[in-house]
């Protein structure tokens, strides 16, 4: 995809953005859970959606099925999340223990720290401009279900249950499903 000169700026300031995004917050939710790599995305999903396999973990954090059960059991023996019989004899289900909820609030607490101090330098003003600009890019990041679950892996679900609703919700109406 080519683009116009003038926007080779925007991209090279949108590449910086999202990079120092992404190790801030990597690093204040490893520090806030103890826990890195695809740990975090365990708990946000399973706040979401309870009950849910590794199978279905595995889908979402597209991770290797070996690397799922791993990050399951170093949860589990963590104490933050645990096994209960699950649909039928080779499946469980996973659940967030109490200690699991309490970690998972201190990672989307720092989470929503970090960045707020990367909005810091905009004005009131100029973040409602900013919200609708990132609603619309977010709502291309997935054309069904099973991508916006993986967009979405480290996203408060609360922030986006308020009006208008999550950017992704087309994905739901596209995959026929109800969303939980």
């Amino acid at each position: 995809m080519s683009f116009p000169e003038r926007d080779e700026r925007l991209l090279n300031l949108l590449g910086a953005t999202v990079l120092a995004a992404t190790d801030r917050t990597s690093a204040a939710i490893t520090d806030a859970s103890g826990l890195g790599g695809a740990a975090p995305g365990v708990l946000v999903h399973l706040a979401a959606y309870p009950g849910e396999s590794a199978e279905a973990l595995h889908r979402v954090l597209r991770i290797s099925q070996p690397g799922t059960v791993q990050v399951v059991q170093r949860l589990v023996d963590h104490g933050l999340l645990e096994r209960r019989p699950g649909r039928d004899r080779r499946t469980h289900a996973l659940h967030l223990t109490s200690d699991g909820r309490r970690v998972l609030d201190e990672l989307l607490e720092r989470r929503a720290q970090v960045l707020a101090t990367l909005l810091a330098p905009l004005s009131g003003a100029e973040r409602e401009r900013l919200t609708p600009l990132l609603e619309k890019i977010v709502s291309g990041l997935a054309g069904d279900r099973p991508q916006a679950l993986t967009v979405c892996r480290l996203c408060d679900r609360s922030a986006c249950c308020r009006e208008p609703g999550c950017p992704l919700d087309h994905t739901v109406a596209a995959s026929g499903r109800v969303q939980p």
